[in-house]
């Protein structure tokens, strides 16, 4: 049997997809790009340091395994070249944040040509980047015992098929091409 075109109570006509536009058909970044971008990201951040872990050697060799808080306090005690890092690091802090909130993107990952976006392509916000991938991710590795075995787990899922961490799936965000 067939109805007319012009018929008001025929079903409707309209085309049914099982699976969602979305995820597949962002180009994602690949392990290399993220790599280099957290490595870039890392040495930005980092590099500042250098003189004062050089200054600080000597008392820094004197601690042994005293806490943690010590070397800091050794790191401090080494002059200018701490304070100096420290705005330099705040700086750079607030360059990250503004290209993080504007294009879902560090230094590093703008230097690779990558961004982070929603799962389903659309921006994700600069309190999901920092907060769900940044933040969130920083408190589980200061878990004692636990936390460094997350962070070796985070790591480690970028080499699933999804090519997605831990932080990713936290904030449901995947990092694309830009």
């Amino acid at each position: 049997m067939v109805t007319p075109a012009n018929n008001n109570y025929a079903p409707p006509k309209s085309f049914v997809a099982d699976v969602a536009a979305g995820e597949e058909d962002l180009a994602k970044a690949t392990r290399g790009s993220r790599f280099a971008a957290a490595f870039v990201d890392g040495l930005i951040f980092g590099i500042p340091f250098i003189p004062a872990y050089i200054v600080s050697v000597p008392a820094l060799t004197h601690l042994g395994k005293q806490n943690k808080y010590a070397v800091w306090a050794a790191l401090a005690g080494s002059g200018g070249w701490f304070y100096f890092a420290l705005l330099v690091s705040l700086c750079t802090l607030t360059v990250t944040a503004v290209l993080v909130y504007r294009n879902g993107q560090t230094i590093g990952k703008k230097l690779n040509s990558i961004k982070v976006v929603r799962k389903d392509g659309s921006r994700a916000t600069f309190a999901r980047i920092f907060g769900l991938r940044y933040l969130l991710n920083t408190v589980f590795g200061l878990v004692p015992v636990v936390g460094p075995l997350y962070g070796l787990i985070d790591v480690l899922f970028i080499f699933g098929a999804p090519k997605r961490c831990c932080h990713d799936y936290l904030a449901d965000t995947i990092v694309v091409e830009a």
